[in-house]
């Protein structure tokens, strides 16, 4: 059942103040969920961190160190192309692997084995630690597709799905799951807004974003976001959105309704997940409430750019928390940078708005 207030939130929040969720996780592991302040309040009415390219081995040594690490939010680079096989993990290699991730098919294998493993191997990863921390909080997976789908290859919207289910199964939180009763995304988190995180305790949300080789590809005119969103509405209307384990996202700050830029208005109500530049959202031309009052999930990447400026990696603990308080007041639901090192701010759950 969702819930329709953050009661339960503001009740602790009124006691504790800023708060945090759990502590950074040892070698072994630890259940990050057991210390959410607010099992109660709605994913929508709270903002956490994320880690940007939480995949490189310059950050982690291994992804389930990532995923111990307390952040609301990791993100993995993924690469499609016909040069490679499969589904590649990496920054700047497009036809091969370099990741943390080793393909650990269970918790005992943990930082165990091989790293520079496909998005396969990542999900494995993820699926084992799932398995060893069955209560974990919710987390987004933030994927971008750098090059894009390839589905004459065998890479599409359908074979992702298929993937994510192989591998995660009930761990990934659905499209469908979210609908409902209702015909939209966007009819359903506007009627009764997204689960409370105590309901999403053990579950990986998927978000797909279009990449940078895609966007500055002018052969391609079939961005994810619009690919990914129109593969939602032709599911739902074959009766199939059960099948569906991600969520597109809107990517780029803007004022308005920034939804408008899709000519087919059919796919617009397949988008209740934005993804911006949090120095736009921050700059005063955005209505960050109107995410917030319509219960969009709002990522803020790059927080540390933010005028005025902190390190992106080695910010003060002080400094970075200052900057999460700052954009869960400007709506953020997710505030994203690279501040790996500082796993107390990572685990940092504060009241959106």
């Amino acid at each position: 059942m969702r819930a329709r207030t953050g009661t339960g939130f503001a009740v602790a929040v009124a006691a504790a103040g800023a708060l945090a969720l759990g502590t950074a996780g040892s070698a072994n592991g630890t259940a990050p969920a057991a210390g959410d302040p607010a099992p109660q309040s709605p994913y929508a009415s709270t903002t956490g961190v994320g880690v940007h390219n939480a995949y490189e081995k310059s950050k982690y040594r291994y992804f389930a160190d990532a995923l111990d690490s307390g952040a609301g939010m990791l993100e993995l680079d993924v690469w499609t192309n016909v040069f490679g096989s499969g589904w590649r993990v990496s920054h700047s290699n497009p036809v091969g692997n370099d990741n943390n991730c080793e393909n650990a098919a269970t918790p005992a294998e943990l930082r165990t084995k091989s790293r520079n493993q496909s998005l396969a191997g990542c999900l494995t990863d993820m699926k084992s630690w799932h398995d060893a921390h069955p209560g974990h909080r919710p987390i987004l997976l933030k994927v971008e597709l750098k090059d894009g789908f390839q589905g004459r290859n065998g890479r599409g919207p359908a074979e992702l799905d298929a993937l994510l289910k192989s591998k995660l199964g009930d761990a990934v939180y659905r499209p469908a799951q979210l609908t409902g009763g209702h015909a939209t995304l966007d009819e359903a988190v506007r009627s009764d807004g997204w689960p409370r995180r105590g309901d999403l305790a053990g579950k990986f949300i998927v978000e797909l974003i279009p990449g940078t080789v895609e966007q500055g590809n002018p052969a391609d005119s079939l961005w994810t976001d619009r690919e990914y969103a129109t593969h939602l509405r032709d599911l739902a209307a074959a009766g199939r959105l059960g099948e569906a384990a991600a969520f597109p996202a809107v990517l780029g700050a803007e004022a308005g309704d920034p939804r408008g830029r899709y000519a087919d208005a059919a796919i617009r109500p397949w988008f209740v997940l934005f993804d911006g530049d949090a120095s736009a959202y921050a700059g005063g031309t955005i209505d960050t409430k109107w995410y917030a009052d319509r219960r969009y999930l709002v990522v803020m990447s790059d927080a540390h750019n933010v005028a005025p400026a902190i390190d992106a990696v080695n910010a003060t603990e002080a400094q970075a928390r200052d900057r999460v308080a700052l954009l869960a007041r400007g709506n953020a639901s997710i505030v994203s940078s690279d501040w790996y090192p500082l796993p107390g701010v990572l685990s940092t759950v504060l009241p959106r708005g």
